[in-house]
């Protein structure tokens, strides 16, 4: 008699509960490989691919598409090949160890000789996740030229970021984050922020004359990201006592030291610097000077956060925002700081984001000026207790004072917005820290070496 494998919704992320199924990728009665995608599912964080952990043939389907299914529900029912059937279910890996070992460690079985494959298994270090070997089998990298990567995952594992870079960069040698408390050079895998041009100019004027025809109102559908979003904004506001603080910077020494090294930069690492990881590093700075700003507060109760784990805001295509997180922000160089900010956003906009980038941050920053903006009051992201909005860098005259009196220049400025909590946050310390994260700004040294 066959066995039956439970195919389950596996654990997302400690705050998520549930999500939405949005399509399944097979039917009743359709074959299933071991690690092949089942169904795509969506919570108020990131979308996910499904693999199966069995092998064999699907005879229920237990949701629809558009359900909401709580984590660890078994969402369909396979009939396990005899292979499969020979394996006790019941004492294999829990539903979200499978899931996380498919997306790190697994071999590379359908593209390897038998051969390989032993060698693979019996070597931690050559051991490659379905997705790396996808990228590797399109981009026509050989096993040979896969183990010479060096992996950043676990024991050293090769990660589909290792594979991603190696392929921009065309060499075997990632470079490693360094950590320093004092020093905070740049490190970026992402294109620049989009400049005022790629807006959308405005329609022409011929568009706006008159016409003789009827013209009907449309209907758009919000989508499943957006709805979330707004019932995220909405229990945001009902919660917490939102009161904004601005003042503006100077940041002529960042600009002036950006424009002198960007180019030489991306000649020796391939990638560009942009303002957003500097500023991130000053946010960092800042809280670790002023730790009352990095925490959470639920009930009556405030939680002090020990990580300081910076959310970014990132623009998607289809117009929505979504939050990754970097993690340890504050022990990141200032390359390191350009790598993880790059990566993100890169693999938020191309839809490629795991559980773990979105969840566990503890401070919000979202740079608004990359869209002309020039200051803004955004919505604090619960539980958090802050959130940070960068203006837009602009040329202004500027009082600029010296030992031989005060005269007018031309000074790159930025307006910085500060919204937090005043329930936890008092206007003090709510001040003060946008003073620091400025002071830290403007205090640039341009003799920084990246």
């Amino acid at each position: 008699m066959m066995k039956k494998f439970e195919f389950k919704l596996p654990k997302m992320g400690e705050s998520v509960a549930e999500a939405t199924i949005t399509s399944w990728l097979k039917g009743v009665g359709d074959r299933i490989e071991k690690d092949e995608i089942l169904v795509n599912i969506a919570t108020d964080k990131v979308d996910s691919e499904i693999p199966s952990e069995m092998a064999g043939v699907v005879t229920q389907i237990l949701f629809n598409t558009n359900d909401v299914v709580q984590v660890g529900a078994t969402m369909a029912i396979i009939e396990l090949d005899q292979k499969e059937s020979d394996v006790d279910v019941n004492s294999s890996l829990d539903t979200h160890q499978v899931y996380e070992s498919i997306n790190l460690e697994e071999d590379f079985e359908n593209s390897l000789s038998k051969k390989d494959e032993k060698v693979i298994s019996n070597n931690p270090n050559s051991f490659f996740s379905p997705l790396v070997k996808k990228i590797a089998e399109k981009e026509g990298i050989s096993l040979d030229e896969l183990k010479k990567i060096d992996g950043t995952g676990l024991d050293a594992r090769v990660t589909k970021n290792d594979v991603l870079k190696y392929l921009s960069n065309q060499q075997s040698t990632p470079q490693m984050l360094s950590i320093s408390k004092d020093n905070y050079p740049l490190h970026q895998t992402q294109k620049e922020e989009p400049d005022a041009n790629e807006i959308p100019k405005k329609l022409e004027e011929k568009e706006f004359f008159p016409t003789n025809e009827k013209i009907e109102d449309g209907i758009v559908e919000i989508s499943r990201m957006g709805k979330l979003i707004s019932d995220h904004m909405i229990k945001s506001r009902n919660t917490s006592v939102h009161v904004q603080s601005f003042i503006e910077a100077d940041v002529t020494k960042i600009v002036t030291w950006r424009n002198r090294v960007k180019d030489e930069f991306y000649k020796r690492y391939n990638e560009k610097i942009t303002f957003t990881p500097i500023f991130m590093l000053a946010v960092a700075r800042a809280i670790r000077s002023l730790p009352m700003i990095n925490i959470s507060f639920t009930g009556d109760k405030i939680v002090k956060k020990r990580a300081i784990n910076l959310g970014m805001a990132v623009s998607l295509p289809d117009g929505n925002l979504i939050v990754p997180v970097i993690k340890n922000a504050d022990f990141l160089s200032l390359r390191g700081m350009i790598t993880a900010v790059n990566d993100l956003a890169l693999r938020a906009r191309n839809n490629q984001l795991k559980p773990d980038d979105v969840k566990d941050g503890t401070y919000t920053v979202t740079n608004i000026g990359v869209f002309g903006s020039i200051f803004g009051t955004p919505i604090i992201n619960q539980p958090q207790v802050g959130i940070l909005a960068l203006g837009a860098i602009r040329k202004v005259p500027s009082v600029i004072e010296t030992k031989d009196g005060d005269f007018i220049g031309i000074r790159h400025k930025m307006y910085i917005s500060h919204t937090f909590d005043h329930r936890v946050v008092n206007g003090a310390l709510g001040g003060y820290f946008n003073k620091e994260v400025k002071e830290l700004l403007e205090d640039w040294d341009e003799n920084t070496i990246v």
